[in-house]
């Protein structure tokens, strides 16, 4: 693994759960994590489950004892490791967004295509994907239940950065992070609704705010937690992105991702509304889903709310008894048991890096339209 903060963290509590929860064809060995600073990288490698530390993710892609490429670093590196990893015949797990522009995202795609050839997997880790709340949503309108789409609705909330005094870590980097809100939480939400949904977005008119244009430069950091100096720096990222959409099945979509949300700490929230009822998923809810049948009669309809725990809901037969809940991080291990499960039958993973290219494009059409703007007349 290459990288070791929050998502670092997040994968390492995955790779060390997945083969003892789940039965699986092959087992995850926690061989080597990567970091810049040796001191850093050694203690998360002690606290994480990690058998060794290095500071140079090049000497994990020359090993012949590694199979896997885990990629959690800031997007400015994602496209360089992960080329390079795939070349040189390792599989790759890529954390989201795939990288920082279209362009690198058609290189990582060109070198996963290229690898694919000789057996050699590649998947972008959008783990929201993996709640099993979510995989029923998506099976459920898969059923036809709520029928013809016509309204998707996705918010993803948070506040973490309202303080003018929080520092400018590297997600409000334009070079490091390639965008702020949009592409930090707002790729999670394209994709959640493109996988629930069955359908791609086709269009965007869309608009980007900075709230805060300067910033403390940082003195210490780890994960999304850092101290801030006098000093301060250009904010160069957005912090916060609103736009509406076209799906290629018919529906309409609008979209809100800002880090600017006060009082909301992981708000994400999507609603789907069909011709014959309606779904909707709140991951600060992330065990329930709301479903609203328009099929019963009148004087019996209304939101209904189901409890994802039973044994034959998507990856629920694996925990506990109905009623018992699981969390977030839950979400990171079922994303490790589907990646290994497809590497070691030879299956292609999901989603892909093409899959992963797609919400790059939606998220480079939503900037690119953000110059465009029709003021209203006086």
């Amino acid at each position: 693994m290459v990288g070791y903060a929050f998502m670092g963290a997040a994968h390492s509590q995955a790779w060390r759960t997945v083969n003892r929860v789940f039965d699986l064809p092959a087992r995850a060995s926690m061989v080597a994590v990567c970091g810049r600073d040796e001191a850093k990288v050694a203690e998360a490698a002690a606290r994480l489950g990690w058998a060794e530390a290095v500071t140079d993710w090049r000497e994990l892609i020359a090993r012949d004892d590694i199979d896997v490429i885990d990629v959690c670093t800031p997007g400015d590196s994602h496209a360089e490791i992960a080329i390079a990893a795939l070349e040189a015949g390792k599989h790759v797990l890529c954390e989201k967004p795939l990288a920082n522009t279209v362009e690198e995202a058609r290189a990582m795609v060109a070198a996963a295509v290229k690898a694919r050839t000789v057996g050699v997997r590649s998947a972008c880790g959008f783990n929201y994907r993996r709640v099993p709340a979510v995989s029923l949503m998506r099976n459920l309108i898969a059923a036809g239940r709520i029928g013809a789409i016509r309204h998707v609705r996705a918010v993803y909330l948070q506040d973490w950065i309202v303080d003018p005094n929080f520092p400018l870590v590297w997600r409000l980097q334009k070079d490091k992070a390639g965008s702020g809100a949009l592409g930090d939480i707002g790729a999670h939400i394209i994709d959640l609704t493109q996988f629930v949904t069955g359908q791609r977005i086709t269009g965007v008119s869309g608009l980007t705010e900075t709230f805060i244009k300067e910033r403390p430069l940082v003195e210490a950091s780890a994960g999304l937690s850092a101290s801030a100096g006098s000093a301060t720096g250009e904010v160069t990222v957005d912090d916060a992105a609103l736009f509406i959409a076209r799906l290629d099945g018919g529906a309409v979509a609008t979209y809100e991702a800002t880090r600017f949300a006060t009082g909301r700490k992981n708000g994400l929230r999507v609603e789907v509304n069909g011709e014959y009822g309606s779904i909707a998923f709140d991951l600060e809810r992330l065990n329930e889903l709301e479903f609203y049948d328009a099929t019963q009669p009148a004087a019996e309809q209304g939101w209904s709310r189901i409890l994802v725990t039973e044994g034959d809901h998507p990856y629920m037969g694996a925990w506990w008894p109905p009623g018992h809940i699981i969390g977030y991080e839950h979400s990171f291990t079922h994303e490790m048991r589907d990646f290994i499960e497809a590497v070691a039958t030879g299956a292609d993973p999901t989603p892909s890096f093409e899959d992963a290219l797609q919400v790059q494009l939606v998220l480079d059409a939503v900037a690119r339209s953000d110059a465009s703007w029709v003021s209203v007349a006086p």
